[in-house]
């Protein structure tokens, strides 16, 4: 096919219904003219990273239903909705592999195309981590406060696999996921830039460091160091080999 003809299919007529309804003319202008590529892997750098935006629209706003619901003490609600949040997640990370497929070279050439930009400028991004703290109170005087219980009582002492125990068991997936996401994308750096390279020194580099030592609900975490630090003083910090009986 000459590659004009395609190009000029792949932008559709932008009078279909289908292409009305998903505003198909504004999707597929957001990138740059094929001819203005500065090689041929910058149409996938730029969708990945357009799509990972609108991912990150669409889990903001289901975030703030999930907040709503949270109030309500809605759990199937809550538990539906954190399990599209996780879906999302996980597809964020695993698109992140796409961009495996580009040669250092060919993503140095890339990178300088976006100036002084990185991924903490992210609109998406930024919108997320300013999220997590407002679900929590929401949890806390919803799920916890206002029925008298607490982290311990949920996990341990009151331990009944209820609802405040599923709810939170949401929130820690959420979290271990974006920690994931962090992860992969740092790797994703090491492999394609490389993360000690002089020209990377600065804050965007120690933001992304700082990230992966950052959790969003750092009272689900705390509380396994807990329990398991009370069983150590129980059972011994040591245990005795079982190969000796």
């Amino acid at each position: 096919m000459d590659r004009q003809e395609f190009y000029d299919q792949m932008a559709g007529t932008g009078t279909l219904d289908y292409e009305l309804y998903l505003n198909t003319p504004t999707i597929l202008t957001a990138q740059k003219p094929f001819n203005d590529f500065c090689n041929k892997d910058e149409l996938q750098f730029q969708i990945v990273h357009q799509v990972e935006e609108l991912w990150m629209k669409l889990m903001a706003y289901t975030l703030l239903d999930i907040d709503d619901f949270l109030a309500e003490c809605n759990t199937n609600r809550v538990l539906t909705l954190f399990r599209r949040v996780h879906l999302l997640m996980q597809m964020m990370t695993d698109q992140l592999t796409l961009l495996e497929t580009m040669s250092p070279k060919e993503y140095q050439e890339i990178r300088l195309q976006l100036g002084n930009g990185s991924g903490q400028e992210s609109p998406g991004f930024r919108t997320l981590l300013k999220m997590p703290r407002h679900l929590w109170n929401s949890f806390k005087s919803a799920y916890l406060d206002k029925k008298g219980l607490s982290v311990e009582a949920i996990y341990n002492s009151g331990y009944d696999h209820g609802d405040a125990y599923m709810v939170a068991e949401a929130f820690t997936e959420f979290d271990e996921l974006f920690q994931k996401f962090r992860y992969h994308h740092i790797q994703l750096i090491h492999r394609s830039i490389g993360m000690d390279a002089k020209s990377l020194k600065g804050r965007s580099v120690e933001l992304l460091k700082d990230g992966l030592r950052t959790r969003f609900f750092p009272e689900l975490w705390q509380i396994r160091n807990e329990m398991t630090d009370s069983w150590g003083g129980s059972y011994g910090v040591v245990r005795d080999s079982i190969s000796g009986h």
